[in-house]
Formats: C-alpha cells, structure tokens, sequence
C-alpha cells in the first residue's frame, strides 16, 4: 500500500484528529481519501499532517517527524496565505525571497530522503471577503508572488503544478466570493471541493506515469 500525505495551513488542517488518522478533517484531504479510495481500493493510504497557522517555515521545522519519516508516495503542499497573512498581524510573516528559498529546500531533502516520491505543488490562492478585504492589496499582490513562487519551485524540480486562483476567480462569476471561500482564505465545502477536483484528476495523471 502506498502513502499519500498531505501538507499545509489550516486549509489542509481543517480540524482533523491529531489522534487518529482516520480523521482526516472537514476539507479537501478527507474528499480526495474519499474518492481515490473509492477508485483504488487498498491501494492507498492517507496521513493529513497539515497545521493551522502554518507558514512555509513551519514546514521546513518539523519536516521528518510529519514528513520525511512517513515514506510518502504521493506528496501535496499547500503553503503560502499564511505567509503573507501573519505579516499583517504580529509582522511574523515570511518574505517572499525566503519563501521560495525555504520551498526549495523542503523540496530537496524530500526528494534526497524520499527517492521516487510524486510531489504535487498546490498554488496558494486568496479571494476578497471578510478576512481580506480590509487589506485587499496586500494581499492579493503578495499572495500571488508567492503564487510565482511555487509555481518556480515546481518548475525548477519538475514537479506537478497546480493552479487553483484562477479556478477560483473564475467561479466568482457564478457565485459570491465567500461561497467559495468564507472569509477569504478558507474554503467552504464547496470551494473544498475544487481542490479536491483539482488535485484527484493530478494524481490519477501521476499515476499513470509511473
């Protein structure tokens, strides 16, 4: 059986059990379980270790313990809105030339530690709601540098991109902003769900290949 984990803020997080690994949480980690699941029966297995409040450095902190020693096959990362979000509160946010330097260093001790592991590149996204319109600038000009960012990452080790602001901006010609993401930056279940779309059809790509 292979492993597919999980990494991230609290758009991955999204309340799942410390606890118990069946408990994946309310959001996009436990949809994708649920459908890959469903498609691969006994194929896989998955580990969410996403962390509220995460920024890219906070990856980079406890990278073995909730990364490198669980022998991922399949790897997801989304990382960045807290990077420029925790800027605006306490000023503990993380520049983007740091972010992209860190991404990249993640990035190779996992693929030195982890030989043969898919890593899939979630791009960080934000829209305009209650959490960011009062700092709507900053926050859409930041968060797509970090956008550029790990699409530069991704690029630079060959590893699956994907793109979800347009997505998103996009599907605000059909609804509301918040419909998708309630405040913002944090999905509803319907915004849950187009990540998941998103990063199921990449697997089932990856898959193929190798």
């Amino acid at each position: 059986m292979k492993t597919f984990v999980f990494q991230g803020d609290s758009i991955t997080d999204a309340l799942r059990s410390r606890d118990n690994d069946i408990y994946r949480g309310n959001g996009y980690p436990t949809l994708v379980a649920g459908r890959l699941g469903a498609d691969h029966p006994g194929e896989l297995r998955f580990l969410n270790r996403g962390v509220s409040g995460d920024r890219v450095v906070d990856i980079n902190s406890r990278i073995r313990r909730d990364l490198i020693n669980l022998k991922p096959d399949y790897l997801s990362i989304l990382i960045g809105i807290n990077d420029v979000w925790h800027e605006l509160g306490d000023r503990n946010g993380v520049a983007n030339p740091k972010y992209y330097r860190t991404y990249c260093e993640i990035i190779e001790e996992v693929l030195t530690m982890c030989p043969g592991v898919k890593i899939f590149i979630l791009e960080p996204f934000v829209l305009k709601a209650a959490a960011t319109e009062g700092h709507w600038d900053v926050f859409k000009n930041e968060t797509a540098l970090r956008a550029q960012s790990a699409r530069a990452v991704a690029e630079k080790y060959g590893l699956t991109f994907i793109p979800l602001q347009e997505k998103f901006d996009a599907l605000c010609e059909k609804a509301e902003p918040s419909y998708w993401l309630h405040d913002g930056v944090h999905p509803t279940a319907m915004g849950h769900q187009v990540i998941a779309d998103a990063l199921c059809a990449a697997y089932e790509v990856a898959s193929r290949e190798s």
